[in-house]
């Protein structure tokens, strides 16, 4: 029996202990967060109203208003059982990182009180040196500041012997430049702020203060039985399958979407929903997705950066709670060939202080006017930076799974659906000099319905979808952090607004009422950026024929995605903005090419390892029993005359010589594939993706299909890795 046989045995479905109903969520949401309504219980009126002023205005509070939240903030953790404290960051390794500390201080020798002020609430220091800084900090320089994101509420983490209190904040160099995803994010959600609220006031919204970006992420995930997960190096070392032949039945059938959730999945779907509730994630919708054994959780609209931030909490609660339920949550966009992979749809809206969407139409003409400007900001935003788009989502996992028909191809485009598009269609014709009441009527806009419900059906093959009061970007990829989707989004899109806002100021200024104006704006950029719309399949192969026609880049490659934030271009606009520096998008781009590079290393390695320790030993056992059946027969034949057909005997010899040559293909690949490897080491971090995605993983998948073809032939008792039609029909 082999390990893999082992361990089907060993798979039975988890006992968990009766508890009593869950509480109504209302009675216990939000109850692990520092809230605001929380704050303004544990300090005074006049500090709580400076803390107010600073989320709204940037009014800087004092130290002494700083140690009073803190006090209360420690007050309030000691109170739920925490005993330590972190500031909790968001690297650029797309993940999150924190250092604890006690809220212990001495006060004299043997004897202790628990303390925490303003100043380690707003500021800590922890090591920088082994995070990735793309050249920003020196090697031998550590030294790194994490510095409170007061817009984000502080949070209690929960484990089996106690609970940590967690500070979301930005991550510095010591000369300022961000290292974390969520700095840059803060400040493109202000650049958006701006640009939105000074077209809004040209539309005569003189007391909106305030616009921000409100975002909705869908996460896909799979699960995988633990024991399976543990004898797999690569999910273990990669997160998906390097090897692994179909299972016969995968999601042809169609069986898996929407379906009964299994009792085993359910319960740790209701475990992550209660503990995602005490964070206050507002997690709405979970079913079963399509691929076998994968699912999806989706939550309500949140602003960008809360949202950010509860997702990354999201992703970690997942990951944690399924090994308590003895499975594993995949997060790579690609876990299994041959069947759909996982995205993380972001939904991306804006709102304003007065709680209005911008993107979905009003009750008047003058307000679907105003919807339209904002929806032409948005196309000419994707036009003109659809490569910057595209470099928002180029990582490793994301490669495997875009264009591959289950997800938007890499090129850009916008879906708006059948009204939208025949209005713009219209408008694009040209508008009179001075329109009426009764011209805005005959164009439609007078009739625009409020998109609360989708007026078209959705596009589930475009990149960029209009889906009724938001856009979703449907690219994103299933482990990746949002921040750096949602700071492109925004910063395109302020630089759109404000490109908007501007034409409409130097049509006015000829002498044309202000309606004529904003429809002659509109008319304009729709003109212009048709090229982006596009209503049908972006799956057919038409499609990138017609994309290529209108000048419309497809970019395969990680490496060549990322060239974009190289560009000068690019640079200035994110200058311009405040959202990023040269020095700091340079960074990220060499952060990113490099760990490209080796991620890919790490499967290749990985591949090697599989294949030599466990693929080509597996073959050679069968060899071993198909040979020596083979000479055993032909030596019946001639000794005891033993009458055996002879296609049947020539089938033996060609099924033999099949296997030969396969553990051969494998065997003679993995070689090129660790030659290839030592060859890499003398190129430079761009020459090395390049060679990568160009030789490295063609390789892969030809030493791939050779050893998968062998897994469907060698027997059960000889194969240890367990095959796919086990690992996603889970008991």
């Amino acid at each position: 029996m082999s390990v893999r046989q082992k361990a089907l045995f060993k798979i039975k479905s988890i006992k968990l202990e009766k508890v009593d109903l869950p509480r109504k969520v209302s009675t216990y949401f939000g109850e692990n967060i520092f809230s605001s309504e929380t704050m303004s219980e544990h300090i005074s009126k006049a500090t709580f109203a400076a803390f107010q002023a600073w989320i709204l205005d940037g009014k800087t509070i004092t130290l002494e208003q700083a140690n009073e939240i803190a006090n209360a903030m420690k007050d309030w953790a000691l109170a739920k059982g925490a005993s330590y404290y972190t500031h909790w960051f968001q690297p650029m390794t797309g993940l999150t990182a924190e250092k604890h500390d006690s809220f212990i201080s001495f006060v004299e020798p043997g004897k202790v009180i628990e303390k925490f002020s303003g100043n380690k609430l707003i500021q800590g220091e922890p090591d920088a040196s082994s995070f990735p800084s793309g050249g920003i900090r020196a090697t031998f320089e550590a030294r790194g500041y994490t510095a409170w994101d007061p817009s984000s509420p502080a949070f209690i983490i929960e484990s089996a012997l106690g609970k940590t209190l967690c500070i979301p904040t930005i991550f510095i160099s010591y000369h300022g430049e961000a290292l974390d995803k969520k700095l840059p994010l803060l400040r493109s959600d202000e650049a958006l702020n701006k640009s939105a609220v000074a077209l809004l006031k040209l539309f005569g919204h003189k007391n909106t203060k305030k616009v921000i970006s409100t975002c909705g992420a869908e996460q896909e995930y799979f699960l995988i039985d633990k024991n399976y997960y543990n004898l797999r190096q690569d999910l273990i070392m990669t997160g998906r399958t390097l090897i692994g032949a179909p299972s016969p039945k995968g999601q042809q059938l169609e069986d898996q979407y929407f379906g009964t959730i299994k009792e085993r999945v359910v319960n740790f779907m209701f475990e992550v929903a209660q503990e995602a509730y005490k964070l206050g994630i507002p997690v709405m919708t979970r079913h079963n997705e399509v691929a076998p054994h994968q699912y999806e959780f989706a939550p309500i609209f949140e602003e960008s950066n809360i949202a950010a931030d509860h997702n990354q909490l999201l992703m970690e609660l997942m990951k944690k709670i399924a090994l308590k339920h003895e499975m594993v949550c995949l997060l790579h966009e690609k876990p299994f060939a041959g069947i759909n992979g996982s995205g993380k749809h972001l939904n991306w809206s804006l709102a304003d202080d007065q709680g209005n969407n911008l993107l979905n139409p009003g009750q008047t003409p003058e307000d679907n006017l105003q919807f339209l400007a904002v929806l032409v900001a948005v196309l000419r935003a994707v036009y003109l930076h659809g490569d910057l788009l595209r470099a928002a989502v180029a990582l490793a996992g994301n490669e495997h799974r875009l264009g591959a028909n289950e997800a938007p191809p890499a090129i850009m485009s916008v879906f708006l659906g059948e009204q939208l598009t025949d209005l713009l269609d219209t408008l694009e014709k040209g508008v009179k000099a001075k329109v009426s009441k009764q011209d805005i009527v005959d164009l439609g806009i007078a009739r625009l319905p409020k998109f609360n419900k989708d007026s078209t059906d959705r596009n589930r093959t475009s990149p960029f979808a209009f889906t009724g009061a938001k856009f979703e970007f449907r690219a994103v990829g299933s482990s990746q952090n949002i921040s750096t989707p949602i700071t492109i989004v925004n910063t395109i899109i302020a630089e759109s607004l404000d490109y908007v806002a501007e034409e409409i100021k130097k049509t006015t200024a000829t002498g044309k009422d202000f309606n004529s104006a904003v429809l002659k704006v509109i008319s304009a950029i729709a003109k212009d950026t048709k090229d982006i719309r596009f209503e049908g399949n972006n799956y057919a192969p038409e499609w990138l024929k017609e994309a290529k026609k209108r000048g419309l880049p497809n970019v395969a490659s990680t490496y060549e995605a990322l060239e974009a934030l190289t560009k000068k271009e690019n640079i200035s606009l994110f200058e311009k903005y405040k959202v990023f520096s040269k020095e700091e998008l340079i960074a990220r781009y060499h952060i990113w090419v490099h760990t490209y590079n080796l991620l890919l290393e790490i499967e290749a390695q990985t591949l090697n390892e599989m294949v030599n320790a466990s693929v080509v030993p597996a073959g050679y056992k069968y060899e071993k029993l198909l040979a020596g059946t083979l000479d055993e027969l032909v030596r019946l034949k001639k000794s005891a005359g033993l009458k055996i057909n002879a296609a049947a005997l020539q089938d033996k010899k060609k099924h033999l010589s099949e296997v030969v040559s396969k553990i051969y293909y494998v065997r003679h690949n993995a070689e090129s594939m660790v030659e290839l490897l030592s060859k890499a080491k003398t190129l430079s971090n761009e020459k090395r993706a390049q060679l990568y995605f160009q030789e490295l993983k063609p390789l892969m998948e030809h030493i791939r299909k050779h050893a998968d073809e062998l897994e469907g032939v060698v027997s059960d008792d000889a194969w240890d890795l367990p095959k796919y039609r086990e690992m996603l029909f889970i008991k």
